[in-house]
């Protein structure tokens, strides 16, 4: 009862938090929508009433109908001991399936090439998110066109670099400053509005049916630049774990999506009554006197939704890492207070030298519009077919009720997916590039690991016969204990062969550990240990972990002593098998794939850092292993 006072005066606090962390991304969607709409691309849409008309209640009901509808009523209930995002979807989705291996394998294939996209869509977001608050510049001084390309990469720089300090001091001004940056985008559009209010009569659906109908294909084509105002919808779901439904909810309909329809629209009435304003309706909107000081404030909208993007890719990383899709990473804690707030070095670089590279080969908003788009609608499809078996398997509706409900998402889905292929050769094949290369390495990854946990399971001896040979000749004992990690909790660790043979003792506790990390975010400390005593001073330990836990053995390994096993902090050794892979030409894996699992397996952080070992009790074991 204690904890539920606080619960309603903190409410603001955390709907506004949400406002600086979820919204950031299609929070400055508005920066280059209506931009792309009307360029003159490939496919140039013609400025005229109708066309505008058409647009502008095709956002708004893109709006409506994937963000309210899809994500804020339906998606955001499908929860992970409320954990939300692609990973925590994947988790649910395939609670049911471990009888039926072919089902399992889809859904794993499904949500890997989400994670996927979501890579592909954090690497392109900041790129033409700062690139187009910056192109502010040419606007105010059109002689600064060729600043705007080092002027991006300086502040993405800027960004990347700051991510190992941890967002938890700068996070405090996030709200703040997208609240402001919420309440400019609607002021500017009212005050665009009022000169003409007809323009809102787009409200109505009937236009974007009308627009459809007298132009189909172009209309089609269309979606392809509509998309862009929905990007980051997936962002909702994703941190939901850390604001809870309602303040996300509250802040969605209170105060984001009327600051956006209100934006577009405003832009919309403005290029109706002065054409030259197409090249950029957003800054256009502000009198001279506002400009520069509402680029600074785009730019720093435009961080934050690329610091919020950078963050989502942390914590996707983590997931996977600890659901085995991608070797293990150092992984650096920014926050003593708050769990998830993680900063992993090879993630952040990484992206900063593809966001970079992106400023770079397309050097301009206009020119990475065309790349952007398909990562995000391609996870939209995806997100769709995993929610289905989550409705039919988990919450056991019917199957006609999840058919009609997912249909009616992917007809909206698909139709902006398919719009966005039209976009492949002009740069949407990059984010198909980029997810084929990552959907590579984390099912060779996958493949390899079970490779090698099969081949070491078969060539181990069962554990209980072991044992019962120990008591009938016991090698001398010593004090102390010793925990041998294996991920076969059945066999007999290699290390500990290895000990026996090169060492010729056991200590006089032996544990055979093994760590697991289940589908579901966080385990409670009941849940974390089991013990099983066995004859002889041998202990079975098993520690669980959840897919968002931070692995601790020490710390963990101190709740066995309530099953009456002491595991004293200085006379404990950690004993860890530490295999050298060697690829052969033998099935199971093709030769090329195998050869990147040895090298990703080789620079994979180590046992010791994953789980807080203390450096100096740790012994490892070496061995060949022919994969």
């Amino acid at each position: 009862m204690e904890n539920n006072q606080p619960h309603k005066p903190a409410l603001p606090a955390m709907a506004l938090a949400a406002l600086g962390v979820v919204f950031g991304d299609i929070g400055t969607s508005p920066l280059y929508t209506m931009k792309e709409v009307f360029s003159a691309g490939h496919h140039p849409l013609a400025l005229n009433a109708g066309n505008v008309y058409g647009i502008l209640s095709l956002i708004t009901w893109a709006l409506i109908l994937i963000v309210s509808v899809k994500y804020v009523a339906f998606i955001m209930r499908a929860d992970n001991r409320g954990e939300g995002g692609i990973m925590a979807l994947l988790a649910l989705a395939s609670r049911n399936t471990h009888g039926n291996r072919i089902k399992q394998r889809n859904i794993m294939l499904l949500g890997i090439l989400g994670a996927c996209m979501f890579y592909a869509d954090g690497m392109i977001t900041p790129a033409i998110s700062v690139l187009s608050a910056v192109e502010g510049l040419e606007v105010a001084a059109p002689h600064l066109h060729q600043f705007i390309v080092p002027i991006t990469i300086v502040v993405l720089f800027g960004l990347f670099w700051a991510q190992s300090k941890g967002t938890e001091v700068v996070g405090a001004f996030f709200g703040p400053v997208m609240l402001v940056w919420f309440g400019t985008l609607g002021l500017l559009g009212a005050i665009n509005i009022a000169h003409d209010t007809s323009i809102l009569s787009a409200l109505n659906p009937l236009y974007a049916v009308r627009f459809f109908t007298g132009q189909p294909w172009i209309a089609f084509v269309a979606l392809g630049a509509v998309v862009l105002a929905v990007t980051g919808a997936e962002a909702l779901y994703a941190d939901m774990g850390h604001f809870g439904r309602f303040p996300i909810r509250l802040a969605w309909f209170i105060f984001v999506l009327p600051s956006l329809i209100l934006n577009y629209f405003g832009q919309g009435a403005l290029i109706l009554h002065n054409a030259n304003a197409v090249k950029n309706p957003f800054y256009l909107l502000a009198p001279e006197w506002a400009l520069i000081p509402l680029i600074l404030l785009a730019t720093m909208a435009t961080v934050i939704a690329s610091q919020a993007v950078i963050t989502g890719a942390f914590s996707v990383s983590r997931q996977a890492l600890q659901l085995g899709y991608i070797p293990r990473m150092h992984i650096q804690h920014t926050s003593e207070s708050t769990q998830g707030q993680v900063y992993m070095p090879r993630v952040n670089w990484g992206l900063m030298i593809a966001t970079m590279a992106l400023v770079i080969g397309f050097r301009s908003s206009g020119n990475l519009a065309a790349a952007y788009g398909i990562a995000v609608t391609g996870d939209m499809v995806i997100t769709s077919l995993l929610a289905a078996v989550v409705f039919h398997e988990i919450w056991r509706w019917s199957k006609l009720k999840t058919g009609l409900l997912v249909t009616l998402f992917l007809i909206t889905d698909l139709a902006f997916f398919s719009a966005n292929v039209l976009k492949i050769p002009d740069g949407g094949w990059v984010p198909l590039l980029i997810g084929i290369i990552i959907l590579t390495l984390m099912l060779t990854w996958k493949s390899g690991r079970s490779m090698v946990y099969t081949r070491l399971k078969a060539d181990a001896m069962a554990i209980e016969p072991f044992i019962e040979a120990i008591g009938a000749h016991p090698p001398p004992r010593v004090p102390g204990t010793a925990v041998f990690m294996t991920p076969n909790p059945d066999g007999v660790p290699h290390a500990m062969l290895h000990n026996l043979k090169h060492n010729k003792v056991l200590h006089k506790k032996v544990v055979i550990l093994t760590v697991k990390f289940l589908d579901i975010p966080h385990t409670n400390l009941e849940e974390r240990v089991s013990v099983e005593a066995l004859p002889y001073e041998f202990y079975r330990v098993t520690v669980k972990y959840g897919f968002k836990d931070e692995p601790d053995l020490p710390r963990d390994l101190a709740l066995c002593a309530k099953y009456g096993l002491e595991i004293g902090t200085m006379d404990t050794s950690y004993f860890i098998g530490k295999e050298s892979l060697i690829a052969s030409h033998k099935s199971g894996m093709a030769y090329w794939r195998k050869k990147i699992f040895i090298g990703l397996f080789r620079t994979a952080e180590t046992i010791t850092n994953q789980f807080k070992l203390p450096p100096n009790r740790v012994v490892e074991l070496g061995s060949q292993l022919m994969i």
